[in-house]
Parts: C-alpha cells; sequence; structure tokens
C-alpha cells in the first residue's frame, strides 16, 4: 500500500532583473552552462546569450536579462573579433584542441608565407560549416551525425573577414587577431590556413574580444559573479547593448505616445533629430524606453519598447 503523498516543493521565485553582464567565459564551460550559472546566482526570472562560445574557447560573453533579451539579436547579427592560436602540422577531427588528432605533418613556413596565405582570407570568403557545428539537418544537430561517424555534404556559406591580422609566429604556434561577420567559424578558418600553408592546422586556443561594440572593458569572471556581495550591481544597463545607435530624447508627451506604439512626426516636435534616417534608441528624462526606426520626414515608428518604461 502506497504511503503518503509528499507536499510538493516550494517553487523557487524568481526575480525580475534587467540589464547586461559582460562575461568573461571560462575555459571548459558551455555558454549555456555559463548562462545557467548566471542566472541562478542572479536569481533572475528571463535570461539569454548573445552567440555561443565553444567550451574551449574563452572571452566575452554578453548575457541578457530580463528586458534586454529583447535586443539580444543586435548582437547576435554583430560582428565579432577574436584572437587566436593556431597549431600548425596537425588536424583533428573537430578543429579545434578538444577532437582526436587526425594527421600529423612537418611544418617548413616562413612569416613571408605565412602573410601572402592571410591575404587570400581577408574580405569576402566562403566558408563550410563544420560536422561539429550546432547548425541543423532534419531537426538534428550536425555534431551529432559527426558523433556517429556520419559525414553530410554541407554547402558553403558566405562569410567576410573584415581584418586578420598576424600577431606572431612560434613554430608551431600561429598567433592571430580576427574580425569577421556573423556566421563565421574560426576553427574552420584555422583548418584553411593549415590547409592553404600545406601542413593542415587546428585551434588550440580562441578568445572573444569584441562583439559589436562591447569590448573585455568591464567584465566580469562566474567567480567574481558568485563572490560578489551585490552580484547585480556588476549589470550593465540595458541600453549598453544600443550604443551604437543615436539617442533621441522625447518630451513627457511624445514618450507616452511612443509607449503606445504611435507613430510621431519629430519634424514638427521641439526635439533634436539625427541627421540621417535609420535605428535609433529612444529615451525620455535619461530612461530607456525602447528603439524605433527614424524614417523620411523625421517620422518615428516604435520597434522594441521596454515593457518597464510604463511604470
Amino acid at each position: 500500500m502506497a504511503g503518503p503523498k509528499k507536499p510538493p516543493g516550494i517553487k523557487r521565485v524568481r526575480d525580475l532583473v534587467d540589464g547586461v553582464l559582460l562575461l568573461d567565459k571560462p575555459v571548459g564551460w558551455s555558454s549555456n552552462d555559463a548562462l545557467i550559472k548566471a542566472k541562478r546566482v542572479l536569481n533572475a526570472k528571463k535570461a539569454g546569450h548573445t552567440g555561443t562560445l565553444d567550451p574551449f574557447a574563452t572571452g566575452l560573453l554578453p548575457l541578457c536579462f530580463g528586458e534586454a533579451t529583447k535586443f539580444s539579436q543586435d548582437l547576435l547579427e554583430a560582428d565579432k573579433t577574436y584572437e587566436t592560436l593556431v597549431h600548425l602540422g596537425q588536424t583533428t577531427d573537430t578543429g579545434d584542441t578538444e577532437g582526436e588528432v587526425l594527421e600529423t605533418r612537418d611544418v617548413n613556413v616562413t612569416e613571408e608565407q605565412i602573410e601572402a596565405v592571410l591575404a587570400q582570407f581577408r574580405g569576402p570568403i566562403l566558408q563550410t560549416p563544420p560536422m561539429y557545428s550546432a547548425l541543423k539537418r532534419d531537426g538534428k544537430p550536425l555534431y551529432e551525425y559527426a558523433r556517429a561517424g556520419i559525414t553530410l555534404e554541407r554547402e558553403a556559406r558566405p562569410v567576410t573577414i573584415h581584418k586578420l591580422e598576424f600577431l606572431g609566429y612560434d613554430a608551431p604556434f600561429l598567433k592571430l587577431s580576427v574580425m569577421c561577420s556573423k556566421g563565421t567559424y574560426i576553427r574552420v578558418l584555422g583548418e584553411d590556413i593549415g590547409h592553404a600553408l600545406g601542413c593542415g592546422g587546428h585551434l588550440n586556443a580562441l578568445r572573444r574580444t569584441q562583439v559589436g561594440s562591447l569590448t573585455l572593458d568591464g567584465v566580469v569572471t562566474l567567480d567574481e559573479l558568485t563572490a560578489h556581495a551585490a552580484p547585480l550591481s556588476l549589470l550593465a544597463p540595458v541600453d549598453a547593448l544600443l550604443s551604437s545607435f543615436p539617442a533621441v530624447q522625447l518630451t513627457e508627451e511624445l514618450a507616452k505616445r511612443f509607449l503606445h506604439g504611435q507613430r510621431i512626426a519629430l519634424g514638427k516636435e521641439d526635439v533634436a533629430v539625427p541627421s540621417e534616417p535609420g535605428r535609433v534608441r529612444v529615451y525620455h528624462d535619461s530612461k530607456l524606453l525602447g528603439t524605433g526606426q527614424l524614417q523620411e520626414y523625421s517620422i518615428l515608428a516604435p520597434e522594441r519598447l521596454i515593457a518597464t518604461a510604463h511604470q
């Protein structure tokens, strides 16, 4: 005979936390595990990250909480900058240091040869996504096929390498700085550079130093976050994600109309307007209301609104 049922556990009440944490992701952590840890420390109700870093990689992982999650897509689309160490002469099945070594070859390259090869990869290029990636085929990520020993055809995709700088060469390790468009796989870039040099290669280390306009300035480690007496004070404001867009300051009456989703003809109002149309961040009394699109004839159309701005 079954005993009495245990009372259900008390569900943890999460807080409404708004802001951005510039996390310095440690090696060995997945981006999602780092997000879960930070969310738990901050007791936040809603959170999301802005594009994954591989577990072996470190560096800038902006985490968005609450209202900031509405603007995380902008960072997914943003250019990113990395410093990486390519281990020449050795290829692995994952393209990084976590994989099994497939082949080892002698490395006999000069800095002049390296510079000549790097020139081939600057600007618009085509890149074939790796099998060890989260891209999905028939609802299943490619890395699951790869782990099962299955290799699928992948179509090369256009990406842009805005900057590719030679930082040093201490054989067999080649240090590079890369600024690239969204969707670029630095692992594949390292492999392709090694292939072009005739010796192969894989990524030994990878550190992200910039996402859009966000840099490593002010980053926080998970250890620092956990040990801090007031971890919420480590959050940057929501508009840290929007600093690249011009600001528009509205009067109280215009702010009410904006928050009700109304288009506003700013040309008829006593409001300073950016000279070019495009996306803007909108404020009243230094408080972020959201983003809007500044259209022809200085028409401001609301885009994404901050829910707490009504308060």
